[in-house]
């Protein structure tokens, strides 16, 4: 191998890893630009979610507490009805 041969090994050799660095670079970009920035707005997606969420079992909450609420009161109404017909 010719002197000359070597050096267009190296060169050639060279510019696959500029190209290497170029294409590494743009993957870095797009993670950092989209990639992330997608992430987050899952993320946010998702928090929103949660609360929202959290929301309606609250209020499911609320709605078992005035059911069992309804529940007593038309027991002791059944009750005082009861004791006001025997009197």
């Amino acid at each position: 191998m010719t002197d000359s041969e070597k050096l267009d090994l190296i060169l050639s050799r060279l510019e696959k890893l500029d190209k290497l660095e170029n294409d590494i670079t743009d993957i870095k970009l797009t993670l950092e630009n989209e990639i992330r920035t997608n992430i987050k707005r899952v993320a946010e997606g998702h928090l929103d979610l949660s609360r929202n969420l959290h929301e309606v079992l609250k209020i499911d909450s609320e709605k078992e507490m005035l059911v069992i609420r309804v529940s007593v009161l038309e027991t002791e109404l059944r009750r005082i009805k009861a004791k006001l017909e025997i009197v």
